[in-house]
C-alpha cells in the first residue's frame, strides 16, 4: 500500500509516495504552476553508493594524528560513542590549549530547507554554548554585492525587495543584467510553494513591456519572452551602466530633484561621468569600446530610461567577480540618475531570480529559526577567505573598512556543506586543508570534503527526520514529515549535536529541554507570534502539522523606498548620511585602489580585454547548474542526464568549437596556471563567442597525470581565482577567470561516485 507523506526541499513542496519503506514517486505541490524538475531526483538522496553509513576516522589521524594523508588514507569505521568522544575531546583540547578562536565552525552550505536540522545552525549553537568559534560572514552567492549594498543603502534599504508583481503590472522597460532565469529561481533556502517568475515576466511582456537582457548567455531569461539579447563581454557591466548614466547626464535628463533630496555625493559622481577627473567622458561610445556592445543602441536605451518606467535587475552573478561591488553600485546610481527609485515598477533589484523567493515574497513578521545563541567571541572571516585564513594565520585582512587578523585555526568542523565544490582554486584549498590539526565533517554523503576529513559523522537526509520549512522570504511553511527510516547508523544533525553537548557538559543549554518535535513546535509558534504582533494570523501548531502547510502573512505590496523618496528626512536610511550614497566618505578614507569612493569602471585582472587573453582566450563563467543545487544531487538522475560524454557539459559557441576542431560529445581540456579539468563539449548559439560556461557542482575528482593534477569530472573551481573581490568586502571573485581550451587526447577515466578505501556500506 502506498503512503503519501508531505515534505519540502529547496526546490519546492511535494508529496512523497512511499511503499515498503522506499520512495516510489514524487508529486509536486498542486499549487505550483511550474514545478522544478529537480524534484525527480529526490529519491536519489537515498543512494547507498554515496551515503555515509556510520562514523569513520581516518587511519593516519587515528594512529598518530598525522595530517598528511587527508583524501588518501583508509577510513576506519568506529562506533558513535567513540566518534563523539573523539570530537568532543578535540573541541575541549583545542579550546583550552589555544582558545575558541582556534576552531573554525563557520561552516557553509544549504543541505536542508528545514529550520531545525539546519546543519550550520545546530553547530553554531553548540559552539556558542562552549565559548564560541571563528565564524564566517556573508555568502559565496552574494559577498561583494551585499557588503556594498548595505553600505550605500543601509541594511534596511538593501533589505527592501522590489517585487515582481509590481514589475509585471507597472514596468515599461526591464533591463536585466546577468540573469533572470527559472534555472536559478527553482531553488530557495527554505523551500517554496510555487515557481512564478516566468508568469510575472509573461504578464509584463503581454502588456507591451520591453525586455533587454545583458548577458553573455541568451537563455539567461526565458527564451519565449523574445527579449533583446545584448551579448556583453563578461565583467564589463559596470562600464555599460555608467555609460548609460553618463548619456543621461550629458543630455541634461537626470532627475536633479531626486539626486539633491535623496542622495549624497552626486556632484562627485556626475563629475566622474562627465570626465572632469580623468578627461574621459563616460558615454555610449566609451562603454561600447569596453563591453563590445553597439554604441547607438546604448545611447537609445539611455534616452528611453528617462521616458519610461524602468526597472533594473542585477543578478548575484555580476558581483561574484573582482571589483564585484561596482556593477551593483553603478546600477543603483543609474536608477537614481534616471529618477526611478521608490516608484511602482521602477528602481533596482538585487538577485531577482537568483533564488526563488527574491522579489516574490516578503513575510509580515520574521520567520522562526533554530537560535544560534549569543556568540561569546568576535573572531570571523569573510566566507570566501577560508584558504587565506588557513595559509596565513595571524595575517591581516580588511572588511567593511576595518583591519583584522586571521585566527590560527587548529580545528575545522564542517557540517552540511562542501567547500571542495564552492570554493575557488581548489588546488590551493587542498594545500590549505593540510594545515589544521583536526578536521571534522558531518554530512550525508561521501563528498570530496568528507573524503578529506579526519573524523566523519553520518547525518540523516531531510527525508529521514521531522522538520518544518521556512526562511526569511517564506510565503508558506510546510511540515517536513519523516518519509523513510534513517539510512544505516545516520543520525539527525540535532541528535549529533545533542550527543556532543552532553559530553561537553552543556546539553541543557543546548536543548532547553526540547526534543525534535518540541523545537519544531517552538519555531513554528515563534513565526506565528511574530506574524500576530503585526496583525497577521496563522493556524495553531496542531492544525498546521495535521494539514501539512500554513500560509505566512505577507507585507503590503508597496514600492521599496517609497516612503524615503517621499520624505527622506522623516524616513532616513541607515547609511553614513541617511541618504543613498553615490560617494562614500568611508571609502574615501580607506583609499582602497580596488574599491573607490564612487562607482567606477576598474579593469579586472582577467577579462577578454586583458593582455592575458592572448594566452588564455576564453572567459570562463561558472553558472549554477540546471540539474542540481551546488553539488547536491550531482549523483541524481536529473544531473546525470545533463552530462556530456560522461562529464560536466561545457557550453561554447559553435564557431569557437569549430576553430578548435571540437564538436558535440568531444572531451575538452580547460587549463590555466591554477589548474586543469576535463569537460564534455556541448555547442550552442546561446553563448557569446569567446565565452565558455562550465556549471559548478560536479564532484571534485582530481587524478595525478604526467602533466600534474587533472580534475576529471568537470569541476570549474580548479580554474577560478581565489582572490577577494575587493579590500572592502573580501567577497568571492569566481567569474573573473580566463582559460585556454583544446581537444583532450588522453585516456583519463570517467568520474565515478565511490566511497573512500575502508569505508563501510550499510
Amino acid at each position: 500500500m502506498i503512503e503519501r507523506i508531505p515534505h519540502c526541499c529547496h526546490w519546492g513542496a511535494f508529496t512523497a509516495l512511499v511503499e515498503g519503506g522506499r520512495i516510489v514517486g514524487i508529486e509536486p505541490h498542486p499549487g505550483d504552476p511550474a514545478p522544478s524538475n529537480l524534484l525527480q531526483s529526490i529519491p536519489d538522496l537515498m543512494d547507498p553508493a554515496v551515503r555515509i553509513a556510520r562514523p569513520h576516522v581516518r587511519e593516519g589521524w587515528l594512529r598518530s594524528r598525522d595530517r598528511t594523508g587527508r583524501g588518501r588514507d583508509r577510513m576506519i569505521p568506529v562506533s558513535w560513542d567513540e566518534a563523539l568522544d573523539l570530537v568532543a575531546g578535540e573541541i575541549d583540547r583545542i579550546r583550552k590549549a589555544h582558545g575558541n578562536d582556534a576552531i573554525f565552525a563557520g561552516s557553509y552550505g544549504w543541505t536542508s530547507a528545514g529550520r531545525l536540522h539546519h546543519a550550520q545552525s545546530v553547530l553554531k549553537r553548540l559552539m556558542n554554548c562552549v565559548g564560541g568559534y571563528t565564524a564566517h560572514v556573508d555568502t559565496y552567492s552574494v559577498g561583494a554585492g551585499a557588503v556594498i549594498a548595505r553600505h550605500v543603502l543601509g541594511p534596511d534599504g538593501y533589505g527592501q525587495s522590489n517585487m515582481m508583481e509590481m514589475m509585471a503590472e507597472n514596468t515599461e522597460l526591464l533591463l536585466v543584467c546577468g540573469a533572470l532565469s527559472p534555472r536559478t529561481a527553482q531553488s530557495e533556502t527554505g523551500g517554496m510553494r510555487g515557481h512564478s517568475h516566468a508568469l510575472y515576466l509573461e504578464r509584463l511582456k503581454a502588456r507591451g513591456g520591453r525586455i533587454v537582457l545583458v548577458s553573455p548567455r541568451r537563455d539567461d531569461i526565458p527564451v519565449n519572452l523574445g527579449a533583446e539579447w545584448w551579448a556583453i563581454r563578461p565583467n564589463t557591466d559596470t562600464a555599460l551602466l555608467l555609460g548609460l548614466a553618463g548619456e543621461i547626464v550629458a543630455a541634461g535628463r537626470h532627475d536633479h530633484d531626486f539626486l539633491t533630496r535623496c542622495t549624497s555625493g552626486a556632484p562627485e559622481l556626475l563629475g566622474y561621468l562627465s570626465g572632469n577627473a580623468d578627461g574621459v567622458a563616460k558615454n555610449a561610445a566609451w562603454a561600447a569600446g569596453i563591453t563590445g556592445l553597439d554604441a547607438g543602441a546604448i545611447a537609445a536605451l539611455a534616452r528611453e530610461m528617462t521616458t519610461k518606467r524602468t526597472f533594473i535587475s542585477l543578478s548575484f552573478a555580476l558581483q561574484r567577480a573582482v571589483h564585484g561591488e561596482q556593477p551593483w553600485w553603478a546600477g543603483l546610481a543609474l536608477s537614481c540618475i534616471a529618477g526611478q527609485i521608490g516608484v511602482a515598477g521602477g528602481g533596482v533589484s538585487y538577485g531577482l531570480g537568483s533564488v526563488g523567493g527574491v522579489g516574490i515574497s516578503d513575510p509580515l513578521g520574521a520567520v522562526g529559526s533554530f537560535p544560534h545563541g549569543r556568540k561569546p567571541n568576535a573572531a570571523f572571516i569573510p566566507v570566501a577567505r577560508i584558504a587565506d585564513m588557513l595559509l596565513n594565520p595571524g595575517g591581516p585582512f580588511t572588511y567593511e573598512g576595518g583591519t583584522y587578523a586571521y585566527p590560527d585555526i587548529r580545528m575545522v568542523y564542517w557540517a552540511g556543506g562542501n567547500p571542495f565544490h564552492h570554493h575557488q582554486d581548489l588546488g590551493r584549498l587542498d594545500r590549505a586543508w593540510a594545515k589544521p590539526e583536526t578536521i571534522v565533517v558531518q554530512d550525508i554523503n561521501w563528498s570530496a570534503t568528507a573524503k578529506r576529513a579526519d573524523i566523519v559523522l553520518p547525518a540523516t537526509t531531510t527525508l529521514e527526520r521531522n522538520d518544518l520549512s521556512g526562511g526569511r522570504r517564506a510565503d508558506w511553511i510546510f511540515a517536513m514529515k519523516q518519509v523513510v527510516p534513517p539510512y544505516a547508523e545516520a543520525r539527525s544533525d540535532f541528535e549529533i549535536m545533542r550527543g556532543l553537548a552532553s559530553r561537553l557538559g552543556v546539553e541543557e543549554a543546548f536543548t532547553e529541554h526540547r526534543d525534535e518535535m518540541g523545537w519544531i513546535r517552538h519555531i513554528y509558534e515563534e513565526t506565528r507570534s511574530n506574524a500576530a504582533a503585526k496583525g497577521g494570523e496563522m493556524p495553531a501548531f496542531e492544525d498546521f502539522w495535521a494539514v501539512g502547510q500554513a500560509a505566512v502573512p505577507q507585507k503590503p505590496l508597496t514600492p521599496p523606498l517609497a516612503q524615503f523618496r517621499g520624505d527622506p528626512a522623516a524616513h532616513p536610511l541607515k547609511s553614513e548620511t541617511g541618504k543613498i550614497l553615490l560617494y562614500s566618505k568611508t571609502l574615501e578614507a580607506c583609499a582602497y585602489a580596488d574599491c573607490p569612493p564612487h562607482p567606477k569602471w576598474l579593469e579586472p585582472p582577467e577579462w577578454l580585454g586583458a593582455p592575458a587573453a592572448k594566452a588564455h582566450p576564453f572567459h570562463l563563467l561558472t553558472a549554477q547548474a540546471e540539474g542540481r543545487l551546488h553539488s547536491q544531487l550531482d549523483n541524481g538522475r536529473v544531473a546525470q542526464a545533463l552530462k556530456q560524454a560522461g562529464r560536466e557539459a561545457l557550453l561554447m559557441n559553435p564557431d569557437d568549437a569549430k576553430r578548435l576542431n571540437l564538436k558535440d560529445g568531444d572531451t575538452a581540456l580547460l587549463s590555466n596556471a591554477r589548474g586543469r579539468c576535463l569537460a564534455g563539449v556541448r555547442t550552442t548559439d546561446d553563448v557569446r563567442p569567446g565565452v565558455a560556461i562550465l556549471p559548478t557542482g560536479a564532484w571534485y575528482q582530481p587524478i595525478e597525470s604526467a602533466d600534474g593534477p587533472l580534475e576529471i569530472a568537470g569541476n570549474p573551481n580548479v580554474l577560478t581565482l581565489d582572490v577577494p573581490a575587493s579590500s572592502f568586502s573580501g567577497g568571492c571573485a569566481a567569474h573573473t577567470c580566463l582559460v585556454s581550451i583544446r581537444r583532450y587526447e588522453g585516456n583519463a577515466p570517467l568520474p565515478a561516485f565511490t566511497r573512500p578505501e575502508g569505508a563501510e556500506a550499510q
